[in-house]
């Protein structure tokens, strides 16, 4: 029977991947209200017309690369962070292609499904960051450029997200009013759920890969002494 610690542990990493689930949905929910994605899923979407990839391989590709750069920054990544990364584009794919997500065609409820869907971000953010196993990708590199440019973090996030924006649009993005809509709502969106849930993210202390490792080599050395 397994230990009270890994019961812990388990839970987590249960909790933290049905908040992967949740987010992609909510990614999906976005991109087929049909209206303009959000900066760095025009850049995913760009990304796989022009190498004739799907969207979730796209978002786990930079994923990837973000974490590489993550780490030669010298930030801390956790299980989550690599768990974003992959499991995120996994299931975006997985509804896009079972087609389980419905393709809204008028503006109204395109919109409503956008903000339906960032209400939904909002909660799975919630589900995987409050397991405190890292925090995603591109909120890591955000952190090392802050440390490295000594620049405001709206700075850095807004230029990111410029950044990502302006190069998917040119690779053949969808940038529409939705984009505008998802850029001013989706902040307070995730603030709502996390309000919600009574969640205070300030307060929370990430476990990170490192520290995992460390533990395991003190567990091994003194099992053989």
């Amino acid at each position: 029977m397994k230990d009270p610690t890994q019961r812990h542990m388990m839970y987590r990493i249960i909790r933290m991947i049905i908040g992967f689930a949740v987010f992609a949905a909510g990614i999906v929910m976005t991109i087929h209200g049909n209206i303009g994605l959000a900066p760095w899923d025009v850049f995913h979407q760009g990304l796989s017309k022009t190498l004739g990839i799907t969207i979730g391989q796209a978002s786990i590709g930079m994923g990837l690369l973000i974490v590489i750069l993550d780490v030669i920054f010298g930030e801390k990544i956790g299980w989550g962070t690599l768990g974003n990364m992959l499991f995120i584009g996994l299931f975006i794919d997985f509804y896009m292609i079972n087609e389980i997500i419905p393709i809204q065609n008028t503006f109204w409820l395109g919109v409503i499904q956008v903000l339906a869907g960032l209400f939904v971000i909002g909660i799975g953010s919630f589900l995987y960051i409050s397991v405190g196993l890292g925090c995603g990708p591109r909120d890591g590199l955000m952190v090392a450029l802050v440390k490295r440019t000594k620049r405001p973090v709206g700075v850095i996030r807004g230029s990111m997200e410029g950044i990502a924006l302006v190069t998917g649009w040119l690779l053949g993005g969808h940038v529409g009013l939705g984009t505008l809509l998802i850029v001013l709502t989706i902040g307070p969106m995730v603030q709502f759920a996390f309000h919600l849930f009574r969640f205070d993210v300030a307060n929370l202390r990430h476990q990170f890969i490192d520290e995992d490792l460390k533990a395991l080599k003190k567990k091994r050395e003194k099992e053989r002494r």
